[in-house]
């Protein structure tokens, strides 16, 4: 599956989804608030090819994330779960699960749709 690329960003290089294997992706560089609209558009877009409506994110490769970053995964959430697929997320990096623990979101996160 061949997925699209964001262009460069001023946090560090550029967001990117990378198949690794049928149904999952590896998240890759920053996910914050300068790259949250391409990333999100990068997922949806991910989702859509999804073989068998099923998806699995690997978060590991996140280098930075802020809460914008967290609003991204939280609505590929929603997307995934209106579109009657199924996504979930492995890895997420520390950071990025205290904020979604902090914000009361961190069990839906680690379950997913």
């Amino acid at each position: 599956m061949s997925l699209p690329q964001a262009k460069r960003n001023t946090d560090g290089g550029a967001f990117r989804l990378a198949a690794t294997a049928a149904g999952v992706v590896s998240a890759q560089g920053p996910l914050t608030f300068v790259s949250a609209r391409r990333a999100c558009e990068l997922g949806v877009q991910t989702l859509a090819q999804a073989p068998d409506g099923k998806l699995a994110i690997d978060c590991r490769g996140i280098t930075v994330s802020d809460s914008a970053g967290l609003a991204v995964l939280l609505e590929w959430l929603g997307v995934a779960r209106r579109a009657g697929r199924s996504l979930h997320y492995t890895q997420l990096p520390q950071d990025l699960a205290a904020l979604a623990h902090i914000s009361d979101v961190q069990e839906l996160l680690e379950r997913g749709v």
